[in-house]
């Protein structure tokens, strides 16, 4: 059985206004950056109870002239997934059908995420080992046993044929990249690093010493690289997390004061139980090109952050400068509010989730925010993919009563299917696809589904079947056949590209990416193992390079 948590009635109106966004986007109306922004304003929410009835008659109208929800697409509409499983050296590009459309053999296994850009290029992360950030690491036979989950350290890019273009390392002895990349609208990549820092280094900046079992512990810090040549990359602006801190465990260290004071800031004495070292655990990095910020999904404090980008690195040290004006201090949180002193334990509603992004132009709620609320053995042994409407005003600020939480107080829309066994208790993601329905990658389970508003799933593939099916007899009494994706998946072959890359539509204004990324690792006996860090859908038209596809599927 599938459930669908919806809120009161008056949240009806937040469906009006995404339809209101859908007929700015058709040119119904005259300003549509404006009109989506009061939409989400302040102003907007305080006339919610008095617009009430006159919005659901609005409503009613609207959604006839629309078509009802019977009436939008079902499955997967028209376009790709691209699938990296773990293990495997090879990326697969797909469309709706599930035949092969290209692949790319990068070589190796993937260090996590994997995006399809525009052009048809394709960035790839892949694995470093590091004695620095192997978490009570043992060194044997020069590999390194201990490295955390989520661990990257280069970041590839390969043209549409395979040739690899940029091959840079995040990776020394203070700063190692792990679990997420975000292609940029400019051409420059944002990179999520651990940064290391020492025991004492940690005491002095507050931290409890009896909280560090180990001699180092791992901040985070978010990179832009410009790629230069086929090796090198200038850090254009970075974000560290070490520059805003706040803890009220010693008055005679650094970053002291009140948590419940300084929503802004990171309590360095929070989630001490998580992760030894790899004390936040970011996994997920998302860009909006319109407010010109990033959010963040920190897995071991079960919240959402979003920070501004528009700073300078100089800016982003601080709390001031940037668009709005609080430097590279902490604009919007959700999902725990106990993480800063507004709330219990009983108010957390994220569970070690990953993928916090917004839902992008073109696509029903554009602007809200989804994640994929994977669930702890322990606290919440389910799965739920949930979308929430965070309070931007209409000049991208976030308001805040002091000594209260964050709004919004629910989901908006939710997804869950326990009975059906949905739950991967790491990596995963979904997307909100542009007909409404929404596209979900249970990681673990290497399971990708789509489902309705309503939470019918209407397609679906299981990686490892579709990857390794049952061998057929073969008539020739020789070897059992082998699909063109089993033979792929294990470097037996190459996909058929038909065409090169040339230029994209963007979907997102300001040239976005389309969808998040997928892969990481392991297999067995020549099998690939079906897991997927995620499974992005791109539109058909996004890349110029597939006009030439259909013809040369397999």
């Amino acid at each position: 059985m599938a459930y669908i948590l919806l809120t009161p009635l008056t949240t009806r109106l937040n469906k009006f206004r995404m339809i209101g966004q859908r007929l700015s986007r058709r040119g119904d109306v005259s300003s549509p950056s404006r009109l989506s922004l009061w939409l989400r304003s302040e102003t907007f929410s305080r006339c919610r109870s008095s617009l009430s009835a006159v919005c659901v008659l609005s409503l009613t109208w609207l959604v006839s002239s629309l078509g009802s929800a019977e009436e939008q697409p079902s499955g997967l509409e028209d376009g790709y997934v691209l699938i990296a499983p773990m293990g495997a050296s090879v990326v697969h590009l797909i469309d709706s059908q599930q035949h092969i459309v290209h692949s790319w053999d990068c070589g190796e296994g993937p260090g996590n995420a994997t995006y399809l850009e525009k052009g048809g290029t394709l960035l790839r992360t892949g694995k470093i080992d590091s004695r620095a950030f192997s978490s009570r690491a043992t060194f044997s036979s020069g590999k390194f046993s201990k490295m955390p989950g989520g661990a990257g350290g280069r970041i590839r890019r390969y043209s549409w044929d395979g040739e690899l273009l940029w091959d840079y390392l995040v990776a020394d002895d203070h700063l190692h990249h792990h679990h997420d990349v975000e292609p940029m609208p400019n051409g420059n990549v944002l990179v999520i690093a651990w940064e290391r820092h020492t025991k004492d280094e940690a005491i002095a900046a507050g931290r409890d010493p009896e909280t560090l079992a180990e001699d180092a512990i791992w901040t985070e810090t978010i990179l832009e690289i410009k790629p230069k040549g086929k090796t090198d990359g200038e850090v254009v602006w970075r974000w560290r997390l070490w520059d805003h801190l706040v803890q009220d465990h010693d008055e005679t260290k650094l970053n002291h004061g009140k948590v419940a004071d300084h929503p802004e800031r990171v309590d360095f004495n929070y989630a001490t139980r998580r992760g030894g070292a790899d004390w936040i655990h970011l996994n997920s990095v998302d860009y909006n090109a319109d407010l010109d910020q990033i959010a963040l999904g920190a897995r071991w404090f079960s919240e959402g952050w979003i920070i501004d980008h528009s700073t300078t690195t100089e800016e982003a040290a601080g709390s001031t400068g940037g668009r709005q004006g609080k430097g590279g201090d902490i604009l919007y949180r959700w999902g725990n509010p106990a993480a800063y002193g507004a709330g219990t334990e009983a108010d957390r509603v994220f569970f070690a989730h990953h993928d916090v992004r917004w839902i992008d132009d073109g696509s029903p709620g554009a602007g809200n925010l989804m994640i994929f609320n994977n669930g702890e053995h322990g606290a919440r042994a389910y799965s739920s993919v949930d979308e929430f409407i965070p309070p931007v005003d209409e000049h991208g600020s976030y308001p805040l009563e002091e000594g209260q939480a964050f709004a919004p107080e629910a989901f908006s829309w939710s997804y869950s299917a326990p009975d059906d066994g949905f739950y991967s208790a790491r990596i995963s993601g979904a997307q909100r696809l542009p007909g409404g329905n929404t596209l979900v990658c249970s990681g673990e389970q290497g399971w990708l589904f789509v489902v309705t508003p309503q939470g019918e799933r209407v397609w679906e593939l299981k990686i490892a079947e579709w990857i390794n099916p049952k061998p057929v007899a073969s008539t020739a009494a020789t070897e059992p056949s082998e699909t063109p994706a089993a033979a792929q998946a294990q470097g037996k072959g190459k996909g058929k590209s038909g065409g090169k890359g040339k230029s994209a539509k963007g979907r997102r204004k300001g040239g976005g990416k389309g969808g998040k990324g997928g892969g990481a690792a392991g297999s067995s006996a020549g099998r690939i193992r079906g897991s997927a860090f995620r499974a992005p859908w791109y539109p058909a038209d996004y890349s110029e390079a597939f006009e030439q596809l259909p013809a040369d599927r397999n």
